[in-house]
């Protein structure tokens, strides 16, 4: 006997609630051929009530963010992805179709930013920046806002409603601007820029706490903050620790907490890092040393240039990275305990042209 087909009219008036329910039972790589089919299907799956719903019933959705919660490093288009649920590596390589979906053709990039799902690419040859969403294949192409592709301290930024775009340029004059780009109005907005915070340590981003981006001036050291609204510039009224070496800030994301990582010791060579917080009163307050070992392999990586020490969060971890070593180093917050990651298998153990880090938890309906 030959299994009668479905009637198109029934398949056509079932009600999302029982599509969704369906979708949501099909393999992870069902699912994904399964938004080239149509237009509804496509919106369906991509759609944040269904994202919602089924994020923690259905087994694709938790299968697919565990596999795609990793940190990457902008090398070629091959990126070594380290899966910090499954605790191993692996090689994801991606196409230039899938960075460049609004261009013709292939151009040199540079990953700068990530933030919420979202990265933020310069592309030198056509004076633009791209920001996508890899996993939904989205992408929007930002034309520069001044006469010469000149630029410092760029940082992407995820807002509930898109994201924002901040940078340092000077143009064609000597003096620099702050510039944002706001997704919502799909245009730069340019205020006075703040000069003390240049310095050559040019892995530095700002981070987003409570509304404003922070940042850490070279010495005398003092953080620094940039209203994304009102485009005003402030210097902390908070007292540092004493006898810094270097100094890098996180933000804890969701939970709302900024640290302040340091070098402590004298005549600019470090002896010990330290993890402070600022508390409610603001003020740093201790938190965690380095201990001692790790400090040691750390301080000789590193070589006491501080300029290539960067930090960021990822996933209740503060990582502390080193521009000319692939290697790690992060401290759990909720454990209160510091670890290496294991080394990559697929890269050198140093390279001339250095290593940049990025954390990336996945975003599917992040807008672009």
């Amino acid at each position: 006997m030959t299994r009668p087909a479905m009637d198109p009219e029934i398949w056509s008036r079932l009600p999302d609630g029982i599509l969704e329910k369906i979708i949501s039972l099909l393999p992870l790589k069902t699912l994904f051929k399964l938004r080239s089919t149509c237009k509804h299907f496509k919106s369906l799956i991509f759609s944040p009530s269904f994202i919602s719903n089924h994020s923690s019933s259905s087994s694709f959705l938790c299968l697919f963010l565990r596999s795609f919660c990793f940190l990457i490093l902008n090398v070629t288009i091959t990126f070594p992805l380290y899966d910090s649920g499954a605790g191993n590596w692996r090689n994801v390589s991606l196409s230039l179709s899938d960075l460049l979906l609004c261009t013709a053709t292939s151009q040199s990039l540079s990953l700068l930013s990530s933030s919420n799902g979202l990265f933020c690419f310069s592309l030198p040859s056509s004076s633009s920046f791209l920001v996508c969403n890899l996993l939904a294949r989205t992408s929007r192409l930002i034309k520069f806002p001044a006469y010469s592709f000149a630029f410092e301290l760029l940082t992407l930024v995820s807002t509930p409603l898109g994201y924002k775009l901040f940078m340092l340029s000077s143009g064609s004059s000597s003096n620099f601007s702050t510039f944002v780009y706001d997704s919502k109005f799909l245009s730069w907005r340019q205020f006075d820029g703040f000069d003390p915070i240049l310095s050559d340590n040019y892995h530095q981003e700002g981070v987003f706490f409570d509304g404003c981006l922070y940042f850490t001036t070279p010495e005398p050291f003092s953080v620094v903050c940039f209203d994304l609204e009102s485009g005003k510039w402030e210097r902390l009224n908070t007292e540092l620790p004493g006898e810094l070496t270097f100094v890098r800030l996180v933000c804890s994301g969701g939970e709302g907490k900024l640290y302040l990582i340091g070098g402590v010791g004298s005549n600019g060579i470090s002896r010990t890092v330290k993890l402070w917080e600022l508390s409610q009163e603001r003020n740093w307050v201790e938190v965690e040393n380095l201990p001692e070992l790790m400090c040691r392999k750390f301080l000789s990586v590193c070589y006491h240039n501080y300029e290539h020490v960067y930090c960021f969060w990822h996933q209740g971890m503060i990582c502390v990275c080193c521009y000319t070593w692939p290697e790690i180093l992060y401290y759990k917050v909720s454990r209160r305990i510091w670890h290496w990651l294991p080394k990559c298998p697929s890269l050198p153990v140093k390279s001339s042209c250095g290593f940049r880090w990025f954390s990336f938890v996945p975003e599917l309906y992040a807008p672009v």
